[in-house]
C-alpha cells in the first residue's frame, strides 16, 4: 500500500523554504491564523502533563515512572495553565528540540510552556504530525531566540509567525488515518524485532554464564561458591567481592556552582550514552568544572561503566570504556569500576555481571519502583566476583566471543533494523504531512481500526527506546515563565 503512493497531481511553490513546495490546492498559513493562545488557569487540581522532546504532551505520572527525576513543580499550581484535549502545547526553551505536541489529555502544564488552541477547520492530530517533523524543529530553531542554545526560546509571538501547511479538514483527517494506520504496523515490526533481540540475548546469557561461572572444563572439580544462588564453582577459582579487586568511581554531580573558582570544559558521559555492551557517543554533552573534581571524576582505559538505575532486567549490565574521549568525565549515575588489572580483566566483569549470576544479585539486592530499580556504590561494591587465574579468564572471553559471535550479529542486525524503521516512519510522516505523497485513495481503502486507536506519541510511543530522559523537563520552571 506504502510502495503505492505516488505525488500530487500539481505543486505550487509555497514560499516557505522549510515547506517547499506544497500542493496546489492547499493553503499555506501563518500560525496566527491556525491557532489562538490561550491562557485558562486555575485549576490546581487537574493532572500534571509534561512537554517532552520524544513524546510529545503525556502525563507527567508516566515520565515520573519511566525516569529517575522528581516532581519539580510548585505546590501551588493555581498559575499553570490549562490544556484540553486537541490543544497544542510546547516547550518555548525545547521546542527547537522537538518538544511540541497535541494533547490527548486534559491537564495542567507549566506557567512557562504556551498552549495554542486549533481554530475550527483544523485537525489537531494532522498538526501535531506537522509540528514534530524535524523540518519544523529547524523552522522553531530558526525563530528561537537567546544567548546559547540551552537560553533558546521559541515565544509566542514568535511561534504564530511561523508559516504551516494547511489543506480541508477531510483532507487532514484522511492523512491522519493513513498515518495512524501506517504507525501501528511500523509499532507491530518493532515489536517483533524487539521480542527476537530479547530471545536472542536470553541465548547469549546462557553461554556466557555456563562459561564465567563454571569454566571451559566440564570436568573439573567444584566446590560451594558460599553464594546461594551460583550454587558450586571450579574448585580452583577465587570468590571476593567487588571491593576486593576493583575500585568503583562515582562520577560528579551535575547542577553544582562553583562561584569564584576556576572551572575547565570536559565532555561528560550521561546515563543515556551507556547502553548494555556499548557506549552510545551520538550525543555527547559538555561541562564546565574545577581541576580537581574533574580528576575524580575522569575515566580512564578500561573503565567497566554501569548505570545506577533503569529497567530491572539491564540493571548492572554496563561495557568496558575504552578512551573513545580522552579526558572524558562521567556523571554520579554512571559508576566507574576500575579492574585491579593483575586479578581481573574488565571484559570478564562485564561477563559476571551480564551472566544469570549477575542479574540475579542485582534483582535480588535493587531499590524497585513500579517501571525502574536502582542500586548503590555499596551494593555494587559488594558484587561476589568469581576469578579464574588471569590466563584462564583471557581463554574464556576467546571462547564465548567465538560462540556467541553469530548471536552478536544477529541482534546488531535487529537493532539497526529497529533504527531503519524509525527513520522511514520520520521520513514518511514529513513526506506525507506537508504534500509529498498523496495519501487520499489509499486511506480512504483502510479497514475500519477504531478499536485500535491509540493516542499519539502518547505512553508507548514509537519512539520509547531512543528516549533519553535527561533531556526532558518535569515542569521545573525555566526563565521567562509568566508572571
Amino acid at each position: 500500500m506504502i510502495a503505492d503512493l505516488k505525488p500530487y497531481p500539481a505543486y505550487k511553490d509555497s514560499g516557505v523554504p522549510w515547506l517547499g513546495e506544497v500542493p496546489e490546492h492547499w493553503e499555506v498559513l501563518p500560525n496566527r491564523a491556525i491557532f489562538d493562545e490561550v491562557k485558562e488557569r486555575d485549576h490546581p487540581d487537574e493532572q500534571m502533563l509534561s512537554v517532552t522532546i520524544t513524546k510529545g504532551v503525556i502525563r507527567q505520572q508516566a515520565l515520573l515512572a519511566d525516569s529517575s527525576k522528581k516532581d519539580s513543580s510548585n505546590q501551588d499550581r493555581s498559575a499553570y495553565k490549562l490544556v484540553r484535549i486537541g490543544d497544542i502545547a510546547y516547550n518555548k526553551m525545547r521546542a527547537w528540540q522537538g518538544a511540541i505536541g497535541t494533547s490527548a489529555y486534559k491537564g495542567i502544564v507549566s506557567p512557562a510552556y504556551v498552549v495554542q488552541r486549533p481554530r475550527v477547520g483544523s485537525d489537531s492530530r494532522y498538526l501535531h504530525y506537522l509540528l514534530r517533523t524535524p523540518a519544523f524543529a529547524k523552522e522553531a530553531e530558526r525563530w528561537s531566540y537567546g544567548i546559547t542554545s540551552d537560553m533558546w526560546s521559541l515565544r509566542p509571538e514568535h511561534f504564530k509567525m511561523i508559516y504551516c501547511s494547511l489543506t480541508s479538514q477531510e483532507e487532514q483527517s484522511a492523512i491522519v488515518r493513513f498515518l495512524n494506520h501506517a504507525d501501528r504496523r511500523i509499532k507491530r515490526y518493532i515489536r517483533a524485532k524487539k521480542k527476537l533481540i530479547k530471545l536472542l540475548e536470553e541465548q547469549k546469557q546462557a553461554v556466557i554464564h555456563r562459561a564465567v561461572t563454571r569454566g571451559l572444563d566440564s570436568n573439573v572439580r567444584l566446590k560451594p561458591s558460599g553464594v546461594e544462588w551460583l550454587g558450586d564453582v571450579p574448585e580452583h577459582w577465587s570468590v571476593a567481592r567487588l571491593k576486593d579487586v576493583a575500585n568503583v568511581q562515582t562520577g560528579l554531580t551535575l547542577g553544582k556552582t562553583y562561584k569564584a573558582v576556576a572551572t575547565e570544559p570536559h565532555p561528560y558521559l550521561r546515563v543515556a550514552n551507556v547502553q548494555v555492551g556499548r557506549v552510545d557517543l551520538r550525543h555527547i554533552k559538555c561541562i564546565d568544572v574545577p581541576i580537581d573534581e574533574a580528576k575524580g571524576a575522569t575515566l580512564r582505559d578500561g573503565d567497566v561503566l554501569m548505570t545506577e538505575g533503569g529497567d530491572i532486567d539491564k540493571l548492572g549490565r554496563g561495557c568496558v570504556w575504552r578512551d573513545e574521549i580522552p579526558g572524558c568525565l562521567h556523571q554520579n549515575h554512571i559508576f566507574a569500576v576500575r579492574c585491579l588489572k593483575e586479578v581481573l580483566i574488565p571484559e570478564f566483569l562485564v561477563g559476571l555481571m551480564a551472566s544469570r549470576h549477575g542479574r540475579a544479585y542485582f534483582q535480588l539486592t535493587a531499590k524497585q519502583t513500579t517501571n525502574l530499580a536502582s542500586t548503590n556504590s555499596s551494593t555494587l561494591r559488594a558484587f561476589p566476583v568469581l576469578l579464574p587465574p588471569l590466563p584462564e579468564q583471557q581463554v574464556i572471553l576467546a571462547e564465548t566471543t567465538s560462540q556467541t559471535a553469530g548471536i552478536s550479529t544477529a541482534i546488531d542486525r535487529a537493532e539497526r533494523e529497529i533504527s531503519l524503521l524509525h527513520e522511514y516512519r520520520t521520513r514518511l510522516i514529513a513526506d506525507v504531512v506537508t504534500g509529498k505523497l498523496d495519501v487520499r485513495e489509499a486511506a480512504a481503502k483502510l479497514p475500519d481500526e477504531t478499536g485500535e486507536l491509540e493516542s499519539l506519541d502518547a505512553d508507548e510511543s514509537l519512539v520509547e527506546a531512543e528516549e533519553d530522559v535527561d533531556n526532558e523537563d518535569v515542569d521545573a520552571e525555566p526563565e521567562e515563565a509568566e508572571a
